[in-house]
């Protein structure tokens, strides 16, 4: 396992230990990464089910997490608009753009934090991942 900076300067992905975050606030909201990257598949594509395509998920799953994320925040994460003339869209709101960045900074920052012990945990397996 590479070394890990324990500023928080932008490191490689490559470089970072592989961490899965999920956030639970309550009962009710979560955040993890797959709803993180819906929003950016939508952010990229300007589209829910162009997103949920790139994702292999239904549109109406697609939606579906979309409307859950949009519930639990105080201002929707996502605004959409209905198909016409110029055709339809989605776009990531402010509070959209800021969640994304707050959760891909999370990451970055637990990633740091734990590299040590992750690197320990994963000199015990049995067959260590090849190294890239």
């Amino acid at each position: 396992m590479a070394s890990v900076s324990s500023d928080e300067t932008e490191l490689p992905r490559a470089q970072l230990p592989s961490l899965r975050i999920r956030i639970v606030f309550g009962d009710e909201a979560m955040l993890g990464p797959g709803k993180a990257e819906l929003l950016e598949r939508i952010r990229d594509t300007g589209s829910i089910a162009a997103a949920g395509r790139a994702m292999n998920m239904s549109y109406r799953r697609a939606w579906a997490l979309v409307e859950e994320m949009n519930a639990a925040f105080h201002e929707p994460l996502v605004t959409s608009s209905r198909g016409g003339v110029r055709g339809g869209g989605a776009q990531l709101s402010q509070a959209g753009k800021t969640v994304l960045e707050h959760y891909r900074k999370l990451e970055q920052i637990m990633a740091r934090a734990g590299a040590r012990r992750i690197a320990a945990l994963e000199a015990m397996l049995t067959q260590p991942p090849a190294k890239s």
